[in-house]
């Protein structure tokens, strides 16, 4: 039975535009430039940029780590496989496990800002427009997401790299416009430590606001899981990860440093993501209809990245059912377009029933914050877990191709990086700067640590019964397969083996699911 409904994701369908795109969007530039990095102000104030410069820095560390990996272990299950192969198998399943739960979350979240914000705006446009009919909008995205999921790899790639490409260009023919009216107030002092807010003088308040910006950057390792579906995939996702992650960072940076000269650097305290002192705000005042494509960006922007969290969540989904620690149904590939449609239709149900379930139960902001709460918690926690497997993997499996400074020191710099933003994303008031989380967002503690200790259960079990099925993360199924089609081709070709020192015997074919 399960013979018959799995099988191989869609080979060399994509190439490095696609999957880079795959990284971009679901870094959400347009939202996180409009959105996210603006809640750093209040920290930085006019120093913002520098912030995000720092931000920068410190996540390219994990990109590298990320990059590394994903050239070396080429699989749809992503960071699950790293952790298997890099620190125990056992380690992988939980990392899949909380992997797929917070990215299957990710479309409903963004969901949720495309409603209240299509509502916000049509409402302050015309009045009569009401201001909470914001579920058919989410309701409608999450049609047009299960649609190009549904439709295969290529259409969902290349429909997310149409979005990309507004998005961008948007926010830079913006920010051109912003920096040309700053005229002689554009100032490099912004990249210094003399504009931040008050009570977080000097760099204090730039590490703070750092803080916060390095939430934005979340999202680039998303081409990774498209590995199986790429071509030439150890080139091609080493690529996408460090390119999105430095090229988006740039973006960052750029739009950044222009709203701040634009809007004054002694003023930056008191910009924020809505009202007169937000991007949408400066757009109204100074721009005329500009607004219009910067909120079109942004609604694009909500819509791409739910598109390619949900190409995530359906691989990892899929890698994980493949070799049975999830329901096999999950590896259920359409006959035509091998897209994973038994985890496209489970992703879909979680979508709708968590937009309606927590946007009309609370209302669609407060449901949006519980639901980032628990995602940015989950994330950063596995951007930690994978820069140690990094530093493992080389160290176990990879010793004669170990570098100590990007298999190393880059995973201890990457994850003091994240640590501070871990503890800000969970309202642990470690840092004075942190707010503690107020009900109902402070459920998503709870939430995680009862999804965790589920998984624990269920990793025990499987190790109890089905030990070989933990040992199965850690397989690079690709290398199986090119490894199966060389042989049947007369040639010898082994495929990457899963060491006793991996924590795991390799059989030497692919289970089937």
């Amino acid at each position: 039975m399960h013979g018959k409904t799995a099988g191989t994701l869609r080979r060399d369908a994509i190439g490095l535009r696609d999957v880079l795109f795959q990284s971009v969007t679901a870094m959400a530039p347009a939202a996180a430039v409009a959105a996210s990095i603006p809640s750093g102000a209040v920290f930085a104030g006019g120093s913002l940029p520098l912030s995000v410069l720092i931000a920068l820095v410190a996540c390219l560390f994990t990109a590298s780590c990320v990059a590394e990996l994903a050239r070396e272990l080429p699989a749809a299950g992503s960071v699950a496989t790293y952790a298997a192969r890099g620190l125990h198998p056992a380690a992988g399943f939980l990392v899949g496990w909380a992997y797929v739960f917070v990215e299957m979350l990710v479309p409903p979240l963004l969901l949720l800002q495309l409603g209240f914000t299509a509502a916000g705006t049509l409402h302050a446009e015309w009045s009569a427009y009401p201001a909470d009919l914001w579920w058919p909008w989410a309701l409608a995205g999450a049609v047009v997401i299960a649609c190009a999921g549904y439709l295969g790899v290529r259409a969902s790639a290349r429909f997310g790299t149409v979005l990309g490409v507004f998005e961008i260009l948007v926010l830079l023919v913006f920010a051109v416009l912003l920096i040309s009216g700053a005229g002689s107030a554009n100032t490099l002092s912004v990249f210094g430590t003399s504009h931040t807010a008050d009570g977080y003088a000097g760099i204090s308040g730039v590490f703070a606001g750092s803080v916060y910006t390095v939430l934005a950057f979340a999202g680039f390792e998303a081409a990774a899981p498209l590995a199986e579906e790429t071509r030439d995939p150890r080139r091609t996702m080493h690529r996408a990860v460090l390119g999105a992650a430095l090229g988006i960072g740039l973006f960052y940076v750029l739009t950044t440093y222009a709203m701040t000269v634009y809007f004054g650097p002694d003023r930056f305290a008191a910009f924020g993501a809505s009202g007169e002192a937000s991007w949408e705000g400066v757009a109204r005042a100074s721009f005329g209809l500009f607004w219009v494509l910067l909120f079109l960006a942004v609604v694009n922007s909500t819509i791409a990245n739910a598109n390619a969290c949900a190409n995530v969540s359906t691989r990892t989904a899929f890698a994980l059912a493949r070799v049975r620690v999830l329901p096999g149904v999950l590896a259920t590939l359409h006959p035509r377009h091998r897209s994973p449609v038994a985890g496209i239709a489970v992703q879909t149900v979680v979508a709708v029933g968590a937009v309606l379930g927590l946007g009309l139960g609370y209302d669609p902001v407060t449901a949006y914050l519980l639901l980032a709460t628990v995602i940015v918690t989950v994330v950063v926690g596995v951007y930690i877990v994978v820069n140690l497997s990094c530093a493992g993997f080389f160290l176990r499996s990879r010793r004669a191709s170990l570098k100590p400074v990007r298999h190393l020191l880059f995973p201890v710099l990457g994850s003091a990086a994240f640590v501070p933003a871990l503890l800000t994303a969970a309202g642990l008031p470690v840092f004075d700067f942190v707010t503690e989380l107020t009900a109902p967002v402070s459920y998503a503690g709870p939430v995680v640590g009862a999804w965790l200790a589920m998984g624990v259960l269920v990793l025990l079990v499987l190790i109890r019964r089905h030990p070989e099925r933990i040992a199965e993360t850690a397989r690079v199924h690709l290398d199986a397969h090119d490894a199966g089609a060389d042989r049947q081709d007369g040639t010898a070709r082994s495929a990457d083996p899963v060491t006793p020192a991996d924590g795991a015997a390799r059989r030497p074919d692919s289970p089937t699911p």
